[in-house]
């Protein structure tokens, strides 16, 4: 991890692993205890660190579908379907893109059916939605 700023090693470490302890950062960033708590706390403070997750296979989800879904909004909609689409229980994470989609959502079900369904009743009726299209994902490779 040489060239990295102090911050940056003690980022790198938690992007590898979100649950290693103040310990374990502290010797793969080569750096103290109290300075890895330092610099979390300031991550934290400004933003940088949002939240703490698991990485989740999805073939190995017994009985979860996960699916990405592009979703596109009327520009001055924005907000609005942005606001209603976070109020939505299935929708796990909600990202804005420069890609193909104003919007990326993670969407979770027992299964593709139930997904097209959170599509249709849920998403769809958004007002300001004007297309949604879902991308399954099946293994994860990294």
């Amino acid at each position: 991890m040489s060239g990295k700023t102090t911050k940056e090693r003690v980022l790198a470490v938690l992007e590898e692993d979100a649950q290693a302890s103040y310990g374990e950062i502290a010797e793969r960033a080569g750096v103290s205890k109290p300075t890895v708590r330092k610099y979390i706390d300031e991550l934290e403070a400004d933003g940088v660190i949002v939240g703490y997750s698991a990485d989740v296979d999805p073939k190995k989800l017994a009985s979860t579908s996960i699916a990405l879904v592009g979703i596109e909004a009327e520009s001055e909609r924005f907000v609005e379907v942005t606001d209603g689409l976070c109020q939505l229980d299935s929708v796990e994470s909600l990202y804005s893109s420069s890609g193909d989609h104003m919007l990326m959502a993670e969407v979770r079900a027992p299964d593709g059916g139930a997904v097209g369904e959170i599509i249709r009743q849920d998403i769809l009726t958004i007002e300001g939605v004007t297309a949604a299209h879902p991308c399954f994902l099946q293994e994860r490779l990294k």
